[in-house]
C-alpha cells in the first residue's frame, strides 16, 4: 500500500467523525532509506543543516479542516553532507523543495535551522524534494550518530533492519 493510499484513507476517516486519532507505524532511518533505495526515482541522502520559513508551515483551522491544504511545498535550503560509500563527506548545498504533507488535522512539522537526515528526491528537472508527512516521512530532524552508521551500513551492504524486525528479533530498537 503506497504512502499516498495511506493518507487518502487517513483523510476520509478523519471526516467519519471527531473522535480519531491518527496511528502510524513505526517508522525509522532504515526503512526510508530502503523505501528510496526501492523507489523508481532517484534519491541523494543527505545529513545537514536545513533552512527555510516556518510561518510558511500549514496551520489547520480545527473548525474548517478541509480548508488545510494536502500538500504545501516550501522553498528551502539544505547544506552538509552527501552519502557516499565512505561515509557523509561529499560536500552539498542546494535550495529544495520542503513538501509538507497534512491528513486531515495532522500535518508534518519541520523546524528550520536544525540537522537533517534528508532523503532527498530528484525531480524530473533535477531539483530536490524533501517529503514529510503527519508519520515522519524522508526527514529526520537532529539525527543521532547511530542513526547515521545505521544509514552507512545499509549503504555499503552491511545489517539494514528495521526498528520493528529488530523489536521482533528481541534487539532495542534505535530512538529517533
Amino acid at each position: 500500500m503506497s504512502m499516498k493510499t495511506v493518507l487518502a484513507t487517513l483523510v476520509a476517516s478523519s471526516l467519519a467523525g471527531p473522535a480519531l486519532a491518527l496511528s502510524c507505524l513505526p517508522h525509522d532511518v532504515t526503512d526510508s532509506y530502503t523505501q528510496a533505495a526501492e523507489a523508481e526515482a532517484s534519491y541523494v541522502v543527505v545529513h545537514g543543516r536545513l533552512v527555510f520559513d516556518e510561518t510558511r508551515l500549514p496551520k489547520v483551522d480545527m473548525s474548517n479542516q478541509a480548508a488545510t491544504p494536502a500538500s504545501t511545498r516550501i522553498p528551502a535550503l539544505i547544506s552538509g553532507k552527501s552519502l557516499s560509500k565512505q561515509g557523509f563527506e561529499r560536500r552539498f548545498e542546494a535550495p529544495i523543495s520542503l513538501d509538507i504533507e497534512c491528513a486531515g488535522p495532522w500535518c508534518a512539522g519541520a523546524k528550520s535551522g536544525i540537522d537533517y537526515l534528508a532523503f532527498l528526491r530528484v525531480e524530473p528537472d533535477g531539483s530536490y524534494a524533501l517529503a514529510l508527512n503527519p508519520c515522519g516521512g524522508q526527514g529526520f530532524g537532529e539525527p543521532s550518530q547511530e542513526q547515521l552508521d545505521q544509514i552507512l551500513a545499509c549503504h555499503t551492504g552491511g545489517p539494514c533492519l528495521s526498528g520493528l524486525i529488530q523489536m521482533e528479533q528481541g534487539e532495542q530498537a534505535p530512538t529517533e
